[in-house]
């Protein structure tokens, strides 16, 4: 059985540049994606935040990234990871096909899905007006109507956020009170351009070829009401996907891995890189950073 320098677990934007990075260092890396390339950020239709690269969207960016990585020499295979298990100098990680492959040093860069409001037509409208990123999308909707939805501290700093350049922010809460720092809302509450509509839920999102408006319904009443605008932030969480690995790696209450900057795990030679791990910026600058800096790292081990 072959052996690999790195085996890296997820092939997003963190994974792929974790594996740029180990094949520039003269390492032999598999990839092990669990459905395509890219993760989230495919579904960004135009990237402006990140450094040297505007108005490029998600899909090409990741198309370049994985360009770099099948030109450097990347095994990948298209399975599920399931395991890790932590065998002496080696780690052996276990996959949906029934499939064992062995490293010295594992990377998990499995990313975080986010948590959707299973409203009519959410799906259709991701990157035409449904967003779960407001620092990533809010400037193309300066000017215009848009909702947040949510109760958290995300919810309100996004509504914050979008509150600087959008006409109307709706802040949409299935509660009537808010998790969310009290002078973060303090300080929303303030703001001219933003109408709270709470103990209401998002039922529908309705358009053409992009959002136009969403159909709410009030929890207690159960009356509707349709609001116009053109785009829906949602911000109810994250989802990790970790839990297979607990057995090598500490995960918090929310199921993010614990690591420090070094992407260091509890488990030597196993390290995380990107959204999955514990952190404050989830971001596509932090998630490329992250896969640069778990990688230099697990090649210095070897």
């Amino acid at each position: 059985m072959s052996v690999y320098d790195v085996i890296i677990i997820g092939a997003g934007p963190a994974g792929m540049t974790a594996a740029i990075y180990a094949l520039r260092s003269g390492k032999k890396v598999l990839l092990i994606e669990a459905s395509a390339y890219g993760g989230q950020i495919t579904n960004t239709l135009k990237i402006e935040n990140y450094p040297a690269a505007p108005n490029i969207s998600g899909y090409e960016f990741a198309s370049n990234l994985y360009k770099q990585v099948v030109g450097f020499g990347a095994d990948i295979v298209y399975e599920r990871a399931t395991g890790i298990t932590d065998s002496d100098d080696t780690k052996i990680v276990h996959t949906s096909k029934n499939q064992d492959y062995t490293a010295k040093t594992v990377i998990i860069a499995t990313g975080a899905k986010n948590r959707m409001l299973g409203a009519i037509g959410e799906k259709k409208f991701i990157g035409r007006g449904v967003s779960y990123c407001a620092t990533c999308d809010g400037m193309f909707f300066r000017g215009k109507d848009v909702a947040v939805v949510g109760g958290g501290n995300t919810a309100v700093e996004d509504a914050l956020f979008l509150s600087e350049y959008c006409n109307k922010v709706y802040v949409i809460h299935r509660r009537d009170s808010f998790r969310g720092a009290k002078t973060k809302l303090e300080k929303l509450k303030t703001r001219d351009n933003v109408e709270f509509v709470l103990n209401t839920v998002v039922t529908n999102v309705i358009g053409d070829k992009k959002v136009s408006a969403i159909e709410t319904k009030q929890v207690h009443s159960g009356d509707t009401q349709k609001i116009a605008v053109e785009g829906l932030f949602v911000a109810v969480g994250q989802e990790p996907q970790n839990s297979e690995f607990s057995n090598v790696v500490d995960i918090d209450k929310s199921g993010y891995i614990v690591a420090g900057e070094d992407c260091q795990t509890r488990t030597k030679g196993i390290f995380v890189a990107g959204d999955c791990r514990v952190k404050n910026v989830r971001q596509l600058v932090t998630a490329t950073a992250d896969g640069a800096v778990s990688a230099l790292t697990a090649c210095s081990e070897l």
